[in-house]
Parts: C-alpha cells; structure tokens; sequence
C-alpha cells in the first residue's frame, strides 16, 4: 500500500506498506525517479545491478532512476514499512547526490541517517512543525555528506539573500491561510526549493514552514482571543488543513488547548496562573 505525504515535480515522499511474504513470487520493478527509502520495519531482500542487498529497520534503500530491481522477502514474514523520497534527476544534482551513491544498491543502519530519518516519520505524523518537503530535504542532504564523507558548509548570505527571504517572510505571512508549501514559496522568491529552504534558514532562523506553521498560530491566538467563531472555523480559516492537527499544535506551542486559551483570554485568569504554578515548580 502506498501512501503519497508530499508530492511535486521536484520531490515525492511516500510511505510504503508492503504485507508480501516468503510464499510470494518477487517481481521485476524499475525506478522512476532516484530513491532513498528508509527502512521503519521489517526486512526485505532487494536485487538490483546483479547484487543482492539484505534490508533491516534502519537500512536505506537506494534506487538509481531507470535501473531494475526485485524486492524478496525470505527472511521475514510481516512485510516491511519504508519511508521513500523519490527526487528528479535536476534536485538530485543540485543536492549532490553523486552518480557512485546512488548505484550503491544500500546504506546500513547508520546513526546519521537514522536520526534525520525519524525526523521525516514524526513529520509524515504532525508530530513537529517542519514542513515534511523540509525534512526530507535534510534527510537527503545528510546523505549526500554521509555518502561524500564531507559536510557542506553554508556560506554566508549576501545582500540578494537577505532581500528575497525577508520578501519571502511578508509573502508567507500575506498567503498563511492559503495552502502553500515549499515548492509554491520557492517559486515566488524565484529559485529552487533547495537554495530557498537553505537561504530563508539562514536568514531568519527557522525554515520557510516554521514560519508558516508560527504566522498561523499568530493569527490563531489573535482569533481566539477576541473573535466568536467556532475553534475549527479559526482552525480553518488560518490555514490548518486538519482540526486535530491544529490542536495538537497550540497545545504544543501554547501548553494550553485552543479551547483554554480561549477561556483564559475571556477572563479565567486561573488558567494562566495554573500555567505560571507549574512553571515555578519545576
């Protein structure tokens, strides 16, 4: 089963499912795009170049645009759980993805790319606010230093830089109650996501998500405090695609439910003092 969690010209982030077994034929499939698929669960073999790889949770699978390939599952008999990002050839190059790394077949368990790894899962769940575009992004690009065995330092930002991510700020803050993501942004500020997402985080500290996800919780909290609306007509109307996911938000942001809050800005001065009490406590 695939489920699509980002998906642009540039860059797909999908989660797989795959419930095949040791009494199920393999298959010849062919990638479409490059690919990084981070092994969550299970294990699978996978045959590709006239090698043979054997993936565990934590291994990442490696496919080369155009190559054939066969998943197995001898070993194992619950299928596995991967998190692929499939990139064009052109972000593939921009990111420095070298040609030697993506016929590598397989990357083992390795800590450095673990940690960025379960950063994009807790992303595909709402579980922070960066943009899951972004943290694939810095999943891919930990790979490239990994891969290369150098990081990439950032250079400092010129005049121009500055220039489009402050443009780029007032723009994010004018459409927040639309649905953008970083492709859209980028495109407005004129370059690629990859320079964007690199340029704006330099700039100003947080990535381009961040700052939509914070500029909606500000209009939110202003909404809360002195509009009638309905908490998911708010929710809505500041650019949260999912209740849930809004208030799981605030509540992270705040410590306090939209709800609460609510309350406390209309005069239930013991919500806050109960926030303040906590505080001194610990």
């Amino acid at each position: 089963m695939k489920t699509t969690l980002y998906e642009s010209a540039s860059l797909n982030v999908f989660d797989y499912r795959c419930t095949m077994g040791p009494d199920d034929k393999p298959f010849a499939e062919q990638h479409a795009r490059h690919s990084l698929s981070y092994v969550r669960k299970g294990s699978f073999g996978y045959a590709t170049r006239g090698c043979k790889h054997e993936l565990v949770a934590g291994s990442v699978m490696i496919g080369h645009a155009g190559d054939e390939y066969c998943c197995s599952h001898d070993h194992h008999v619950c299928g596995d759980e991967c998190l692929s990002f499939q990139l064009s050839p052109a972000l593939a190059d921009e990111m420095g993805l070298s040609q030697n790394a993506m016929r590598g077949g397989s990357a083992p368990p390795l800590p450095e790319l673990i940690v960025y790894a379960e950063l994009a899962q807790a992303t595909g769940r709402g579980d922070n606010d960066i943009g899951i575009d972004e943290a694939a992004m810095l999943f891919v690009n930990r790979f490239a230093e990994t891969s290369s065995g150098q990081s990439r330092k950032a250079g400092s930002a010129t005049a121009r830089d500055r220039r489009r991510a402050v443009e780029s700020a007032l723009w994010i803050e004018a459409n927040s109650g639309r649905d953008i993501d970083l492709d859209r942004t980028a495109r407005e500020a004129g370059v690629s996501a990859f320079h964007f997402l690199r340029t704006f985080a330099r700039v100003l500290g947080v990535t381009p998500h961040q700052y939509l996800v914070r500029a909606r919780l500000r209009h939110a909290a202003r909404l809360l405090a002195d509009d009638a609306r309905s908490i998911t007509s708010i929710a809505y109307d500041v650019g949260f695609g999912d209740l849930s996911n809004f208030v799981r938000t605030f509540h992270r942001a705040a410590g306090i439910s939209p709800r609460r809050f609510r309350e406390a800005a209309r005069g239930d001065r013991k919500i806050f003092q109960d926030r303040l009490q906590a505080t001194a406590i610990r």
